[in-house]
């Protein structure tokens, strides 16, 4: 478990709501604010695809936030939003930690969502 006072950043996570209107051709509809959690952040660094990332104007980061009901339904098709710097993210996947008590949620700045 993460000690609370790493939970230090407010983070929004989005997910699609229903397409906006009929027949505009639009499968998906706009991401829509689901909730807002504290979490760590981390920014990776030093692996050859994080560099490589990072040349393509990409920066990945792993969100750490508690296991809630809530957080549970955080899934790859969603975003997250830093809410002090705006920045958005996509979220490429999210996975347990070992002791059950947090998920880490690997996501990825500069990609299309």
């Amino acid at each position: 478990m993460v000690p609370s006072g790493e939970l230090t950043e407010r983070i929004a996570f989005d997910c699609r709501g229903a397409p906006v209107g009929p027949d505009d051709g639009n499968t998906q509809g706009e991401f829509a604010e689901q909730f807002i959690l504290w979490a760590r952040v981390i920014f990776l660094r030093g692996s050859e695809s994080v560099i490589a990332s990072r040349l393509q104007g990409r920066q990945p980061i792993v969100i750490t936030v508690r296991a809630t009901a809530r957080s549970r339904l955080i899934n790859s098709e969603w975003q997250a939003r830093h809410k002090r710097t705006g920045i958005v993210y996509a979220i490429k996947g999210v996975s347990l930690s070992k002791d059950r008590a947090d998920f880490d949620i690997l996501a990825e700045s500069g990609v299309a969502s």
